[in-house]
């Protein structure tokens, strides 16, 4: 399958070729998609205005990753960082509305740094404080992805002056409604470590740390199904951590689309990100949306996991090609939207069977 990220996972689960037992989503919030799969659709909207359209209490989970504040513009479209805050709230507010009490919010930002000065923006502390104190969110836990592929910039102060590092961590927040939203972390264990399990075999006896924490007996059980995992998101570790860039050359999404002569969505985060999390918050036929789906990495991740799901984006290109990420799912993507190809551009053709509420 195209869905390498699950192969090294601790708990694998077998994607059958199920349908949901609920009304699909686009039917039920009477959307129209782009595409559609048995699990979700695309939708070609102003997020916005389709988070304004859906009733209270309706969602389960919203994993997103909004385009970034930064200090120079890139081609996805980002307000600047005093713009962003203000940008930003309307969605949050709207999101905050639609979420079950139980329903969780995650949220993917990254850092800036002040222009013209080797200092950090402090952009990201503000909005996190508004989320919390003007939205209403209630901040159950930070993450930290890290994220080996970003590149060393700025350069005047990284690779030329070299009086900075490259900054490879950003961060990931996940929100909820109220205190107590649905969450496990059993979903979502990780192998023992090699000294856990030498510990469980030779005994540990009782003690007290330094700190002051009481080390009990049963600390070496590993009987528990796994590790409980830390809060940084990141791989290639004894404690089979997830480390994970976002720039692969030979994906299956970008292969297709360069094999298609289709626009390669320029930010795309790791599948492995919203897998952990709709693996830790939902359950199965819950409704995830992503409103900036962009390459619609979240939609695929909820097919893969038999979770109901809904991607929006206002760029046409990139819901366009995130088809393609459901090619290998036998059946289960987009069938009744085609691509053709000709040499230099992509033609989409709707077949009078498009999704429609």
């Amino acid at each position: 399958m195209a869905y390498e990220s699950i192969s090294h996972m601790a708990t694998q689960q077998q994607f059958g070729f199920t349908t949901p037992t609920k009304p699909h989503p686009l039917d039920a919030f009477s959307l129209d998609g782009v595409y559609r799969t048995n699990w979700g659709g695309a939708v070609h909207a102003d997020s916005l205005e389709v988070l304004r359209s859906l009733p209270d209490d309706s969602i389960d989970l919203v994993v997103t990753s909004p385009p970034y504040a930064l200090h120079f513009k890139k081609e996805y479209g980002n307000a600047n960082q005093e713009e962003y805050i203000e940008w930003l709230l309307p969605f949050a507010r709207e999101i905050r509305r639609v979420l079950l009490d139980t329903g969780s919010f995650v949220l993917n930002v990254g850092g800036a740094w002040v222009p013209g000065k080797p200092t950090r923006s402090i952009y990201t502390y503000k909005l996190l404080v508004a989320l919390v104190e003007d939205v209403g969110l209630e901040l159950a836990q930070e993450f930290f992805w890290y994220n080996p592929a970003k590149m060393p910039v700025p350069a005047e102060w990284v690779t030329v002056r070299r009086i900075r590092v490259k900054d490879s961590v950003e961060f990931v927040w996940w929100f909820s409604k109220t205190p107590f939203p649905k969450a496990t972390n059993r979903a979502v264990l990780r192998p023992y470590s090699k000294d856990m399990i030498r510990l469980n075999k030779k005994g540990l006896q009782a003690t007290k740390r330094p700190a002051g924490h009481v080390i009990n007996e049963s600390f070496a059980n590993t009987e528990n199904g796994g590790s409980i995992p830390p809060n940084v998101l990141d791989e290639d570790t004894p404690t089979d951590l997830l480390k994970f860039g976002n720039n692969a050359a030979n994906d299956p999404y970008t292969r297709r689309c360069k094999e298609a002569g289709v626009k390669i969505h320029p930010a795309r985060f790791p599948a492995i990100l919203p897998e952990f999390f709709i693996k830790m918050l939902t359950d199965p036929e819950d409704v995830v949306i992503d409103p900036f789906a962009g390459s619609n990495t979240t939609g695929m991740v909820a097919e893969g996991l038999d979770r109901r799901w809904i991607g929006i984006d206002m760029e046409a290109s990139y819901l366009e090609a995130s088809r393609f990420r459901f090619d290998d799912f036998d059946g289960r993507g987009p069938s009744e939207v085609e691509v053709t190809v000709s040499k230099n551009k992509t033609k989409r053709r709707r077949e009078s069977s498009r999704a429609k509420g």
